[in-house]
């Protein structure tokens, strides 16, 4: 099988245009990304599209798109693998709510999904695009070169001319191209025979398709078609930035270890409202919806700080509260925490250990 989006895919010759997504390492985030993709094939199945929807893009470095249009290859054959049987049920129990109305009727249904347990080898030589979805330490593991119940292949020869997708943090795709070929290259993947390998980082917020992803801009650029594709996946669980890979790390800590940022200042504002005699239950609710409220005039383009001032009225609550804010230095420290991740998710990236709580003062 060919890569997405290549010259001697199922659309160039009139083969059939499904495509098989294999999901290495299904755990939480890969059946997240799996439910997302469920959902929107399940929708189109029951109301087919009438016209597509453009894509938005924002300005700046990158990409950000609310929605895509259709591609016209789409994955309809899931391979989820697993190491564990009980892993088995849990995917089971949480694709439930897209699978089981087909269970009656399996020929109309408008995708399949098959769990693999141990057969990572299998997995990789059907598949069209392969997620890469394991803890990362895991990933050579996963990735091994031959498999004894494979002899007359290995891995470089099944992984020919397809899509792996990474979203291992910490995980490079040079990392993942010495593992696999014993060398990192910058040539076109498909002259020399390789896979197209492409970073992504998304986070927790995909188990309410609310995630931020950001993908890496590979070197060469991806096709058209592929680049398509891969940002039709990921649209499935929130929306999609495309960023230069220098950016990972910077990505990796406000997208990644953002959600718990965003927490422990929710955290902050509730306990605010316990001291002054709110139950726990209404503050919580209270920071939470305030919150979900204020991002959502942000996404929909007021700026922040005019956002702000709006609030902050002349003598009033707000302004005394944002005046103990500052002299706290809220705004800094966030700032920071941000900066400090980044420069982790960089140490880490490099394999090194133990490597938080060296940088405070200067140390």
């Amino acid at each position: 099988m060919s890569a997405p989006g290549h010259e001697n895919s199922g659309a160039a010759t009139g083969e059939d245009k499904s495509l098989t997504m294999t999901v290495l390492g299904c755990g939480t985030m890969g059946i997240a990304i799996l439910s997302g993709i469920l959902a929107s094939l399940d929708e189109i199945h029951n109301n087919p599209p009438s016209s597509p929807a453009p894509a938005s893009a924002s300005s700046g470095g990158g990409t950000t798109t609310d929605d895509v249009e259709l591609p016209p290859q789409l994955p309809r054959r899931f391979l989820a693998c697993i190491r564990r049987p009980e892993s088995a049920k849990r995917i089971e129990n949480e694709l439930a709510p897209y699978t089981s109305k087909y269970q009656q009727d399996t020929k109309s249904a408008p995708f399949t999904v098959e769990t693999l347990i141990g057969k990572n080898f299998d997995a990789i030589d059907r598949a069209d695009i392969i997620l890469l979805a394991c803890k990362p330490y895991m990933f050579r593991d996963i990735l091994a070169p031959e498999d004894p119940d494979y002899p007359a292949k290995n891995l470089r020869e099944i992984l020919t001319g397809k899509l792996l997708i990474s979203i291992l943090p910490g995980v490079s795709v040079p990392q993942i191209e010495e593992h696999i070929y014993g060398s990192h290259s910058t040539r076109d993947p498909i002259a020399e025979n390789r896979c197209r390998i492409v970073q992504v980082m998304t986070n927790t917020c995909s188990r309410i398709r609310e995630a931020t992803t950001v993908i890496a801009t590979p070197e060469p650029a991806l096709s058209p078609p592929t680049q398509h594709l891969l940002t039709w996946i990921f649209t499935r669980i929130g929306l999609v930035t495309t960023l230069p890979a220098s950016s990972f790390n910077a990505s990796t800590a406000l997208c990644g270890s953002g959600p718990a940022f965003v927490a422990l200042v929710l955290e902050a504002l509730a306990d605010g409202g316990v001291a002054m005699g709110l139950p726990r239950e209404a503050a919580q609710m209270m920071a939470a919806q305030t919150m979900r409220g204020t991002t959502g005039m942000v996404l929909g383009g007021e700026h922040p700080a005019l956002l702000r001032d709006k609030v902050a009225t002349p003598g009033g609550c707000t302004m005394g509260g944002l005046c103990v804010l500052e002299e706290g230095r809220v705004r800094g420290s966030v700032s920071r925490a941000v900066r400090e991740a980044a420069v982790v998710a960089g140490e880490l990236g490099k394999g090194r250990a133990g490597v938080n709580g060296t940088r405070w003062g200067g140390s």
